[in-house]
Protein backbone atom coordinates (compact mmCIF):
# COMPACT_ATOMS: atom_id res chain seq x y z
CA UNK A 1 0.00 0.00 0.00
CA UNK A 2 2.61 2.03 0.85
CA UNK A 3 4.50 2.10 -2.85
CA UNK A 4 0.90 1.83 -4.29
CA UNK A 5 -0.81 4.52 -2.92
CA UNK A 6 1.28 8.35 -4.15
CA UNK A 7 -1.12 9.73 -1.71
CA UNK A 8 1.32 7.92 1.09
CA UNK A 9 4.81 9.49 -0.45
CA UNK A 10 2.95 12.38 -1.23
CA UNK A 11 1.77 13.07 2.36
CA UNK A 12 5.11 12.26 4.36
CA UNK A 13 8.50 12.69 2.72
CA UNK A 14 7.08 15.55 0.08
CA UNK A 15 5.19 17.72 2.98
CA UNK A 16 8.17 17.26 5.13
CA UNK A 17 10.89 17.88 2.56
CA UNK A 18 8.69 20.47 1.20
CA UNK A 19 7.88 22.12 4.70
CA UNK A 20 11.61 22.20 5.83
CA UNK A 21 12.49 24.19 2.35
CA UNK A 22 10.11 26.80 2.89
CA UNK A 23 10.28 27.33 6.65
CA UNK A 24 14.57 27.17 6.48
CA UNK A 25 14.36 29.66 3.56
CA UNK A 26 11.82 31.81 4.71
CA UNK A 27 14.01 32.72 8.35
CA UNK A 28 17.48 32.22 6.79
CA UNK A 29 18.54 35.31 8.46
CA UNK A 30 17.08 34.10 11.89
CA UNK A 31 15.10 37.02 12.64
CA UNK A 32 12.88 39.06 10.16
CA UNK A 33 14.72 42.13 8.27
CA UNK A 34 13.73 45.66 6.57
CA UNK A 35 10.14 45.72 7.92
CA UNK A 36 8.38 48.10 5.83
CA UNK A 37 7.15 51.41 7.99
CA UNK A 38 6.51 54.64 7.04
CA UNK A 39 6.93 58.16 8.79
CA UNK A 40 4.24 61.15 9.29
CA UNK A 41 6.85 64.44 8.90
CA UNK A 42 5.45 67.46 9.95
CA UNK A 43 8.00 68.93 11.07
CA UNK A 44 10.39 68.51 7.92
CA UNK A 45 13.52 69.83 10.45
CA UNK A 46 17.33 68.38 10.28
CA UNK A 47 16.54 66.65 13.36
CA UNK A 48 13.58 64.91 12.26
CA UNK A 49 15.44 64.14 8.48
CA UNK A 50 17.80 62.19 10.85
CA UNK A 51 15.61 60.42 13.03
CA UNK A 52 14.18 58.66 9.92
CA UNK A 53 18.11 58.34 8.79
CA UNK A 54 18.79 56.14 12.10
CA UNK A 55 15.88 54.04 11.37
CA UNK A 56 16.58 53.03 7.61
CA UNK A 57 20.34 52.46 8.95
CA UNK A 58 18.74 50.10 11.54
CA UNK A 59 18.79 46.24 10.11
CA UNK A 60 15.50 45.47 10.97
CA UNK A 61 13.19 47.68 9.50
CA UNK A 62 13.16 50.18 6.23
CA UNK A 63 11.59 53.58 6.21
CA UNK A 64 9.08 52.69 3.14
CA UNK A 65 7.58 56.33 2.80
CA UNK A 66 7.73 59.60 4.26
CA UNK A 67 3.73 60.55 4.35
CA UNK A 68 2.20 64.44 5.09
CA UNK A 69 -0.40 63.40 7.49
CA UNK A 70 -1.77 60.73 9.64
CA UNK A 71 -4.46 60.05 7.25
CA UNK A 72 -1.96 58.99 4.82
CA UNK A 73 0.10 56.55 7.19
CA UNK A 74 -3.08 54.67 8.68
CA UNK A 75 -4.47 53.93 5.19
CA UNK A 76 -1.18 52.34 3.78
CA UNK A 77 -0.95 50.45 7.09
CA UNK A 78 -4.54 49.26 6.69
CA UNK A 79 -3.59 48.33 2.91
CA UNK A 80 -0.78 46.53 4.33
CA UNK A 81 2.00 48.15 2.74
CA UNK A 82 3.72 48.71 6.06
CA UNK A 83 3.32 47.44 9.79
CA UNK A 84 3.79 50.42 11.64
CA UNK A 85 4.37 54.60 11.46
CA UNK A 86 6.24 56.74 13.54
CA UNK A 87 4.53 60.82 13.58
CA UNK A 88 6.85 63.28 13.98
CA UNK A 89 4.57 66.47 14.81
CA UNK A 90 5.24 69.67 13.60
CA UNK A 91 8.06 72.40 15.86
CA UNK A 92 9.24 69.25 17.25
CA UNK A 93 13.00 70.37 16.41
CA UNK A 94 11.92 74.10 18.19
CA UNK A 95 10.59 72.41 21.39
CA UNK A 96 13.39 70.11 21.78
CA UNK A 97 16.18 72.50 21.98
CA UNK A 98 13.91 74.62 24.25
CA UNK A 99 13.61 71.56 26.49
CA UNK A 100 9.72 71.14 25.80
CA UNK A 101 10.01 67.32 25.85
CA UNK A 102 8.23 66.75 22.29
CA UNK A 103 5.86 63.81 22.39
CA UNK A 104 6.50 61.12 18.83
CA UNK A 105 3.65 58.81 18.43
CA UNK A 106 4.41 55.50 16.62
CA UNK A 107 1.25 53.10 15.84
CA UNK A 108 1.41 49.53 15.39
CA UNK A 109 -0.46 46.98 13.48
CA UNK A 110 -0.43 43.73 15.78
CA UNK A 111 -2.42 42.04 13.49
CA UNK A 112 0.99 40.74 12.32
CA UNK A 113 2.28 39.52 15.61
CA UNK A 114 6.22 39.23 14.58
CA UNK A 115 6.58 41.99 12.12
CA UNK A 116 4.89 44.21 14.90
CA UNK A 117 6.77 43.26 17.78
CA UNK A 118 9.97 43.74 15.68
CA UNK A 119 9.17 47.37 14.32
CA UNK A 120 8.04 48.51 17.94
CA UNK A 121 11.30 47.58 19.41
CA UNK A 122 13.22 49.05 16.62
CA UNK A 123 11.62 52.79 17.17
CA UNK A 124 11.68 52.28 20.89
CA UNK A 125 15.64 52.21 20.26
CA UNK A 126 16.04 54.46 17.81
CA UNK A 127 13.66 57.00 19.85
CA UNK A 128 15.75 56.70 22.92
CA UNK A 129 19.48 57.05 21.13
CA UNK A 130 17.79 60.06 19.48
CA UNK A 131 17.16 61.68 22.86
CA UNK A 132 20.17 60.62 24.06
CA UNK A 133 22.32 61.95 21.24
CA UNK A 134 20.55 65.43 21.87
CA UNK A 135 21.66 65.28 25.44
CA UNK A 136 25.00 64.52 24.80
CA UNK A 137 25.02 67.73 21.80
CA UNK A 138 23.85 69.71 24.59
CA UNK A 139 25.87 68.81 27.25
CA UNK A 140 29.64 68.80 25.13
CA UNK A 141 28.33 72.51 24.47
CA UNK A 142 28.27 72.95 28.20
CA UNK A 143 31.51 71.89 28.33
CA UNK A 144 31.46 68.82 30.22
CA UNK A 145 33.62 65.71 29.82
CA UNK A 146 32.88 62.91 27.59
CA UNK A 147 32.63 60.56 30.77
CA UNK A 148 30.47 62.82 32.81
CA UNK A 149 28.43 63.14 29.59
CA UNK A 150 27.79 59.19 29.52
CA UNK A 151 27.03 58.81 33.04
CA UNK A 152 24.26 61.23 33.07
CA UNK A 153 23.01 60.06 29.72
CA UNK A 154 23.01 56.43 31.18
CA UNK A 155 23.54 56.17 35.02
CA UNK A 156 22.88 52.53 34.64
CA UNK A 157 24.78 50.12 32.11
CA UNK A 158 22.40 46.69 31.53
CA UNK A 159 24.78 43.84 30.61
CA UNK A 160 22.51 41.45 28.90
CA UNK A 161 23.41 37.97 28.02
CA UNK A 162 21.04 35.65 26.05
CA UNK A 163 21.31 31.96 27.32
CA UNK A 164 21.95 29.55 24.72
CA UNK A 165 21.04 31.51 21.68
CA UNK A 166 23.31 34.78 22.19
CA UNK A 167 21.64 35.77 18.58
CA UNK A 168 18.66 35.74 19.70
CA UNK A 169 17.45 33.78 16.56
CA UNK A 170 13.97 32.94 15.95
CA UNK A 171 15.08 30.42 13.90
CA UNK A 172 16.40 28.58 16.46
CA UNK A 173 13.01 28.89 18.62
CA UNK A 174 10.63 28.11 16.25
CA UNK A 175 11.58 25.58 13.12
CA UNK A 176 12.62 23.17 15.92
CA UNK A 177 9.40 22.95 16.84
CA UNK A 178 6.85 23.58 13.88
CA UNK A 179 8.65 21.09 12.06
CA UNK A 180 8.65 18.51 14.39
CA UNK A 181 4.78 19.53 15.20
CA UNK A 182 4.20 19.03 11.24
CA UNK A 183 6.15 15.68 11.35
CA UNK A 184 3.57 14.80 14.47
CA UNK A 185 0.41 15.76 12.61
CA UNK A 186 1.52 13.81 9.45
CA UNK A 187 2.13 10.51 11.58
CA UNK A 188 -1.30 11.00 12.93
CA UNK A 189 -3.36 11.58 9.74
CA UNK A 190 -1.01 8.91 7.67
CA UNK A 191 -1.53 6.51 10.29
CA UNK A 192 -5.30 6.61 10.58
CA UNK A 193 -5.71 6.81 7.16
CA UNK A 194 -3.60 3.54 6.98
CA UNK A 195 -5.45 1.69 9.48
CA UNK A 196 -8.79 3.35 9.31
CA UNK A 197 -9.17 2.36 4.97
CA UNK A 198 -9.02 -1.35 5.93
CA UNK A 199 -12.27 -0.56 8.14
CA UNK A 200 -13.73 1.19 5.17
CA UNK A 201 -12.67 -0.75 2.45
CA UNK A 202 -13.84 -3.81 4.43
CA UNK A 203 -10.09 -5.61 4.07
CA UNK A 204 -9.66 -5.71 7.54
CA UNK A 205 -10.67 -9.30 7.71
CA UNK A 206 -8.12 -10.41 5.09
CA UNK A 207 -5.62 -8.21 7.06
CA UNK A 208 -6.02 -10.37 10.01
CA UNK A 209 -6.13 -13.51 7.95
CA UNK A 210 -2.72 -12.63 6.77
CA UNK A 211 -1.23 -12.60 10.41
CA UNK A 212 -2.64 -15.74 11.07
CA UNK A 213 -5.36 -14.02 13.23
CA UNK A 214 -3.05 -11.97 15.44
CA UNK A 215 -4.11 -8.47 16.29
CA UNK A 216 -0.38 -7.74 17.64
CA UNK A 217 1.15 -9.48 14.81
CA UNK A 218 -1.68 -7.41 12.74
CA UNK A 219 -0.74 -4.13 14.25
CA UNK A 220 3.31 -4.42 13.96
CA UNK A 221 3.12 -5.84 10.69
CA UNK A 222 1.04 -2.55 9.38
CA UNK A 223 3.44 0.10 11.59
CA UNK A 224 7.12 -1.28 11.38
CA UNK A 225 7.40 0.15 7.55
CA UNK A 226 5.68 3.67 9.06
CA UNK A 227 7.91 3.48 12.10
CA UNK A 228 11.21 3.43 10.22
CA UNK A 229 10.30 5.90 7.25
CA UNK A 230 9.06 8.56 9.90
CA UNK A 231 12.34 7.90 12.47
CA UNK A 232 14.28 8.67 10.04
CA UNK A 233 12.72 11.63 8.56
CA UNK A 234 12.74 13.08 12.34
CA UNK A 235 16.36 12.27 12.91
CA UNK A 236 17.05 13.70 8.75
CA UNK A 237 15.44 16.46 10.31
CA UNK A 238 17.51 17.03 13.73
CA UNK A 239 20.69 16.63 11.40
CA UNK A 240 19.57 19.23 9.11
CA UNK A 241 18.67 21.61 12.01
CA UNK A 242 22.06 20.78 14.07
CA UNK A 243 24.91 20.05 11.31
CA UNK A 244 23.47 22.12 8.48
CA UNK A 245 21.81 25.14 10.16
CA UNK A 246 24.21 25.03 12.76
CA UNK A 247 21.48 24.78 15.71
CA UNK A 248 23.59 25.20 18.87
CA UNK A 249 23.45 22.08 21.33
CA UNK A 250 24.32 22.83 24.58
CA UNK A 251 22.96 19.01 26.27
CA UNK A 252 23.28 15.62 24.28
CA UNK A 253 22.37 14.95 20.57
CA UNK A 254 21.78 11.64 20.76
CA UNK A 255 19.31 12.25 23.29
CA UNK A 256 17.22 14.82 21.34
CA UNK A 257 17.02 11.86 18.77
CA UNK A 258 15.93 9.62 21.25
CA UNK A 259 13.11 11.97 22.25
CA UNK A 260 12.24 12.00 18.49
CA UNK A 261 12.19 8.03 18.05
CA UNK A 262 9.81 8.13 21.08
CA UNK A 263 7.66 11.43 19.98
CA UNK A 264 6.99 9.18 16.36
CA UNK A 265 5.60 6.42 18.48
CA UNK A 266 3.54 8.46 21.05
CA UNK A 267 1.75 9.94 17.61
CA UNK A 268 1.08 7.07 16.09
CA UNK A 269 -0.22 5.44 19.60
CA UNK A 270 -2.44 8.19 19.50
CA UNK A 271 -3.46 7.34 16.34
CA UNK A 272 -4.39 3.73 16.93
CA UNK A 273 -6.72 4.82 20.06
CA UNK A 274 -8.26 7.57 17.46
CA UNK A 275 -9.24 4.81 15.38
CA UNK A 276 -10.21 1.92 18.36
CA UNK A 277 -11.96 5.06 20.03
CA UNK A 278 -13.63 5.83 16.57
CA UNK A 279 -13.21 3.21 13.87
CA UNK A 280 -14.97 5.19 11.24
CA UNK A 281 -12.18 6.92 9.10
CA UNK A 282 -13.78 10.03 7.99
CA UNK A 283 -14.46 11.20 11.72
CA UNK A 284 -11.16 9.90 13.27
CA UNK A 285 -9.71 12.02 10.26
CA UNK A 286 -11.19 15.03 11.72
CA UNK A 287 -11.07 14.39 15.09
CA UNK A 288 -7.06 13.81 14.81
CA UNK A 289 -6.84 17.00 12.35
CA UNK A 290 -8.46 19.17 15.34
CA UNK A 291 -6.25 17.29 18.03
CA UNK A 292 -2.79 17.66 15.73
CA UNK A 293 -3.64 21.13 14.82
CA UNK A 294 -4.43 22.24 18.59
CA UNK A 295 -0.86 21.13 19.78
CA UNK A 296 0.79 23.78 17.54
CA UNK A 297 -1.51 26.48 20.14
CA UNK A 298 -1.14 24.37 23.59
CA UNK A 299 2.36 22.99 23.14
CA UNK A 300 3.89 26.22 24.73
CA UNK A 301 6.08 27.61 22.25
CA UNK A 302 4.11 30.56 20.59
CA UNK A 303 2.82 31.56 23.99
CA UNK A 304 4.23 30.76 26.54
CA UNK A 305 2.35 27.65 29.07
CA UNK A 306 3.11 29.66 32.35
CA UNK A 307 0.61 32.43 30.95
CA UNK A 308 -2.42 29.95 30.19
CA UNK A 309 -5.17 29.59 32.71
CA UNK A 310 -4.38 26.92 35.17
CA UNK A 311 -6.97 24.57 33.73
CA UNK A 312 -5.45 24.86 30.27
CA UNK A 313 -1.98 24.42 31.66
CA UNK A 314 -3.03 21.22 32.68
CA UNK A 315 -4.25 20.35 28.71
CA UNK A 316 -0.95 21.27 27.61
CA UNK A 317 0.62 17.57 28.86
CA UNK A 318 -1.72 15.65 26.89
CA UNK A 319 0.05 16.33 23.65
CA UNK A 320 3.45 14.62 23.03
CA UNK A 321 4.53 17.83 21.27
CA UNK A 322 4.75 19.82 24.52
CA UNK A 323 7.08 17.03 25.80
CA UNK A 324 9.17 16.61 23.22
CA UNK A 325 9.44 21.23 23.29
CA UNK A 326 10.60 20.64 26.58
CA UNK A 327 12.75 18.00 25.77
CA UNK A 328 14.39 20.14 23.14
CA UNK A 329 14.71 23.22 25.19
CA UNK A 330 16.35 21.13 27.30
CA UNK A 331 18.99 19.87 24.96
CA UNK A 332 19.30 22.99 22.67
CA UNK A 333 19.24 25.63 24.79
CA UNK A 334 19.70 24.69 28.24
CA UNK A 335 21.69 22.11 28.44
CA UNK A 336 20.29 19.95 30.73
CA UNK A 337 21.19 16.68 32.10
CA UNK A 338 19.53 13.93 31.05
CA UNK A 339 17.83 13.28 34.66
CA UNK A 340 16.43 16.85 33.89
CA UNK A 341 14.33 15.54 30.96
CA UNK A 342 13.88 11.84 32.17
CA UNK A 343 10.09 13.02 33.34
CA UNK A 344 9.31 14.51 30.13
CA UNK A 345 10.74 10.82 28.26
CA UNK A 346 8.64 8.81 30.73
CA UNK A 347 5.51 11.04 29.28
CA UNK A 348 6.48 9.23 25.91
CA UNK A 349 5.55 6.68 27.20
CA UNK A 350 2.56 6.94 28.75
CA UNK A 351 1.20 7.76 25.13
CA UNK A 352 2.84 4.11 23.50
CA UNK A 353 0.79 2.49 26.23
CA UNK A 354 -2.74 4.20 25.24
CA UNK A 355 -3.25 2.02 22.70
CA UNK A 356 -3.59 -0.94 24.49
CA UNK A 357 -6.63 0.25 26.03
CA UNK A 358 -8.31 -0.03 22.78
CA UNK A 359 -6.93 -3.08 21.24
CA UNK A 360 -9.78 -5.20 22.16
CA UNK A 361 -12.61 -2.88 20.98
CA UNK A 362 -10.21 -2.40 17.71
CA UNK A 363 -9.90 -5.82 17.26
CA UNK A 364 -13.23 -6.48 17.22
CA UNK A 365 -14.21 -3.87 14.79
CA UNK A 366 -11.36 -5.46 12.63
CA UNK A 367 -13.14 -8.85 12.74
CA UNK A 368 -16.69 -7.72 12.97
CA UNK A 369 -16.92 -5.03 10.98
CA UNK A 370 -19.96 -3.61 12.59
CA UNK A 371 -19.44 0.03 12.49
CA UNK A 372 -21.11 2.66 9.95
CA UNK A 373 -18.74 3.13 6.50
CA UNK A 374 -20.75 6.08 4.86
Amino acid sequence: MLLRRPVYIFSTVFVMVFSTVFFLTLFTTGSPEKMPIGVVDMDRSSISRRVIHELNATQAVTVESVYDTYGEARLAMQQGHIYAFLVIPDGFYSDLAAFKRPELTFYINNAYTLPSSTASKQLLMVMNLASGAFQREVLRKKGLPEYLIMKRIQPITIDAHFIGNPSSNYLIYLMGIILPGILGLVVLMITIYSIGSELKGKTSRDWLRAAQGSYTRAMVGKLLPHIVLYCAMGITLNVVLVRMMHFPVQGSFLWLNVAMVLYVLAMQSLAVTLVGLIPILRVALSAGALYGMLAFSLSGFTYPAMGMLPWVQALTNLFPLRHYYLVYTSEILLGSSMTQTAPYMAMFFAFIGLQFLVAKRLHRAMLYQYFPKD
